[in-house]
This record gives C-alpha cells, sequence and structure tokens, in this order.
C-alpha cells in the first residue's frame, strides 16, 4: 500500500443491507464532483445479510473484519487505507458523505483531524434520542474538554477526517464504541491540531435496532476517559482528600471543638486519618499509573513526570518514609509511656482523651511512612524500563 490516493473514506458495517449500497454510491459521488483521487473502503464486521456484495456492487473496496467491535472495524478498514487523509462515517445514512468539502479542506490546510458537530450543523427530528442529546453526549464531551483539555463540542461524532499517519501514531488500542473517545483523547494529549466543522445527523434508515446501548457504551466512554486521565482517576481526588484529612486532624488535635450544637472529638479525628491514608495512596496511584502508561506507550511523554523524578528517587523516597516512620514510633513511645505511668492500668478521662490523640497521629504517620518507602520501591521497579 501506498499514499497514491487523497482520500479513502471508511465505513464500519455490520448488516447494513438497506443503507450501505447508497452511502457507498454517495461517497464516490462526492469524490468526483471534487476531483479527489479517492477511495471508499467498507470494513466488514460480519455482515450476514448481503450488506457485503451491495458494498462491492456499489463501488466499494470490502475488508472483511473478523474482530467484532466499532473500534476493531474502524482500525482494520484504516490500516487498509492508501489515502493520505481518511474520513470515517457510518453506513446507516446519518451522515451526509455528499458534505465532506469543509473537512477536505481542514485537512488540506494543515489539521491533523477534523470532527464534525452534530450541534452546530443540525440534529434532525428523531435522528438522536433526548436522553443522549441533552444528557449523555453533553456531559461527556465536557468531561472530555476538562480531562484532555480539548477544545472539541461534539466527542462522540462519528463523521470525522483525519491525516492517516498522524493517528496512525497514536497507536490507538479500544475495539469497542470508545474507540472514537480514544481518539480525540489522544490526539489532544500528543498536542495534534484539531478543529471543528459542521455536521449534520439524520434518522439512520435501518429495518433493525441500533448497536449502540445507551447505558453500556455510556459507561465504556467515561470508563476509557477516567482511566486515561490519572490525574482525575486518583490524583485531584486524592490530593483533595489528603487536605480534608490534614486540616481536620489540625482542628482536632488540640481538643474537642464545636460548630453550633454539634461537637467534634476523636471520632472524627480517626476519620481524617483515614482520609489522609487514602488520598495518599490515590495520589501514589496517580504516580504508579501515569508511568506505567508512559512506559506502554498509552500515554506520550510528560516533561513535568522527567522533572519530578529528578527528585523522586528511591533513595529519596526511602530517607522521608523513614523518617515519617520514626516520627510515627517515637509519638507511639510516648503514648506507652503515659500508660506505663498509670502501671499499664486503666486510664483516666483525660489521658485517655491525650493518648487516643497521640496514637491516632503515630498510627498514621507509621502507616503513611511505610506506604512511602513501599511506593518508593515499586516506582523505581516501573522506572527500569523507561530508564
Amino acid at each position: 500500500m501506498t499514499d497514491a490516493l487523497e482520500l479513502s473514506i471508511v465505513m464500519p458495517c455490520l448488516n447494513e443491507a438497506k443503507t450501505v449500497g447508497e452511502c457507498v454510491t454517495t461517497a464516490r459521488r462526492a469524490l468526483e464532483r471534487m476531483r479527489i483521487a479517492g477511495e471508499v473502503i467498507v470494513a466488514d464486521n460480519g455482515s450476514s445479510d448481503g450488506s457485503v456484495a451491495l458494498a462491492e456492487q456499489a463501488g466499494a473496496r470490502v475488508v472483511p473484519v473478523a474482530r467484532r467491535g466499532y473500534g476493531a472495524a474502524l482500525a482494520a478498514g484504516i490500516a487498509a487505507a492508501r489515502g493520505t487523509y481518511v474520513l470515517m462515517g457510518d453506513a446507516d445514512l446519518t451522515y451526509d458523505f455528499d458534505a465532506i468539502d469543509p473537512f477536505v479542506e481542514r485537512l488540506r490546510a494543515g489539521d491533523d483531524l477534523v470532527m464534525g458537530n452534530r450541534f452546530t450543523g443540525g440534529v434532525q427530528r428523531g435522528a438522536m434520542p433526548l436522553l443522549h442529546r441533552w444528557l449523555g453526549n453533553p456531559v461527556l464531551s465536557f468531561l472530555g474538554r476538562l480531562f484532555y483539555r480539548s477544545d472539541v463540542s461534539d466527542f462522540h461524532c462519528g463523521l470525522r477526517a483525519f491525516r492517516r499517519d498522524a493517528i496512525a501514531r497514536l497507536d490507538l488500542r479500544s475495539t469497542g464504541m470508545e474507540y472514537a473517545t480514544e481518539m480525540v483523547a489522544k490526539s489532544a494529549l500528543h498536542r495534534l491540531t484539531v478543529s471543528e466543522v459542521p455536521a449534520t445527523l439524520a434518522p439512520d434508515m435501518r429495518d433493525r435496532p441500533p448497536h449502540l446501548r445507551t447505558w453500556r457504551d455510556g459507561w465504556r466512554h467515561l470508563r476509557f476517559m477516567l482511566l486515561y486521565s490519572p490525574r482525575w482517576l486518583f490524583l485531584y481526588p486524592g490530593a483533595l482528600l489528603m487536605l480534608l484529612g490534614a486540616l481536620t486532624s489540625l482542628w482536632l488535635l488540640p481538643g474537642p471543638q464545636h460548630a453550633g450544637d454539634v461537637s467534634f472529638d476523636v471520632h472524627t479525628l480517626i476519620y481524617a486519618a483515614l482520609a489522609m491514608i487514602v488520598g495518599f495512596q490515590a495520589v501514589v496511584f496517580a504516580l504508579f499509573t501515569k508511568t506505567f502508561a508512559i512506559t506502554e506507550g498509552l500515554l506520550p511523554p510528560d516533561p513535568r513526570l522527567d522533572r519530578l523524578y529528578r527528585y523522586v528517587t528511591l533513595e529519596t523516597g526511602l530517607v522521608v518514609g523513614s523518617a515519617i516512620f520514626i516520627v510515627g514510633v517515637i509519638w507511639s513511645i510516648y503514648a506507652v509511656a503515659v500508660w506505663r505511668a498509670r502501671s499499664f492500668g486503666p486510664l483516666d478521662a483525660s489521658d485517655t482523651a491525650l493518648t487516643l490523640r497521640v496514637v491516632i497521629v503515630s498510627g498514621t504517620a507509621i502507616a503513611l511512612g511505610l506506604e512511602s518507602v513501599l511506593a518508593s520501591f515499586f516506582l523505581s521497579v516501573l522506572g527500569l524500563r523507561r530508564r
């Protein structure tokens, strides 16, 4: 395969006999009208209703894809494409393949990825369920912009175009519906040039239920976004927990505190200490995940992480962790000394209040110290291949 063509139009297909022929015909007509050297590829995912024959009759090159899944079909179709650019769209007549001019214009202008935006182009009546239009797509697109610092307003538009070599470098791995999200997310993470153009969405003309499952596929999109954003999955929640736990602990260390008629004492202090421990674990998980993802090529290199590792070494972690552990042991010895002064017998109310606070703080310090030491060793293991 060579880049002898300018544009390849790729359509995933699974039992689209009613619509695939017209989609291919429309796409070929657009190529002829725009005088583009191109091709139409139908990535067939195991159709049993004659879709393959109809696509070939209409002039498409059919690529059989054994592995099931929207992403698997698209990946195979894109891999087989010969065009410098690729435009992908569903084979169910929901998108107009005769209106691809703005996509081609933006690609020729140098953009790496051109997204369709159905909310600026227009969603025809009955084309999108109300739950998808007013909740699913807006919420997931908002989270995508937040997590990946992207400007894309419609993360899940099925009509999009891109430079084939640019997207190939992203090493997309999803096989399901979240393939579309992975493409946009990784494009943002790798700082590709991304733009949006209006796209219309029409009701599909299929005579079978859609492949999309609202809650299952919505969850898969959300799960992918979280897994590819250690900052929002681990780092920010963990840092917030640590901050709240530390502030609450400092507030309660001198003694019981009151907020109106509500009293807070050692019971609240225990939960504050727990928040600090869990928060620390989450922050450490963020470092684990980020390091592993970069090492395995799931995420691009991060200069900030490289700078951090100049200071966060195994030796640094051992020293800091050991120091925190020793502080916890010293406080524990102090608590035992108070108990020993009472001949290891029952403590009075004032001694109980004091020793409980000391024990909670010392136990927290011991736990954080040991976790720091263990985390330092594990980060060093993850960094072996990286170094």
